[in-house]
């Protein structure tokens, strides 16, 4: 009987199978999304962390980051606010990140001061130019059908 040695060469396949092809470049898609010739284009990251304000009281801490939910929502409406979220405990104080949908750092700023939270400074904001996919803000509506109740 003889023995056949196969060989397998993996070669890199950039996510894409041999059935699947690299879906056709939308010049509309991107051109509507702001995206460079490689699909990405700036955002303004915000690090948000504990902020100065240690005097609040339990009741007006409440109503401010009732505040903040509500501006997170708006925000999200009007496609400033890309991405949201908490952090977990960490030894840093951040407490949770924003994805602005904005190049500039002062309109970044503008927007964090619509928000109750950081206008009271119970959190403060480290803001930086970020270099991501345009294509990001179009997870938005498989979350809305994802998600069963808000905050």
């Amino acid at each position: 009987m003889k023995k056949i040695l196969l060989s397998i060469i993996l070669l890199p396949t950039f996510g894409f199978t041999k059935a699947q092809e690299k879906p056709k470049y939308d010049e509309a898609l991107a051109k509507k999304l702001g995206a460079d010739d490689y699909g990405m284009k700036m955002y303004v990251l915000v690090m948000l962390k504990t902020g100065t304000n240690t005097s609040a009281g339990k009741a007006e801490t409440d109503s401010l980051f009732k505040g903040h939910m509500t501006n997170i929502e708006r925000l999200a409406k009007e496609n400033k606010l890309i991405v949201a979220g908490p952090l977990a405990k960490n030894d840093h104080q951040y407490r949770g990140i924003f994805i602005l949908n904005t190049k500039s750092i002062d309109e970044a700023k503008a927007l964090l001061q619509t928000d109750p939270a950081v206008k009271a400074k119970l959190l403060d904001a480290e803001i930086f130019n970020w270099y991501g996919s345009a294509a990001l803000s179009e997870y938005l509506p498989y979350h809305n059908k994802i998600q069963k109740s808000s905050f």
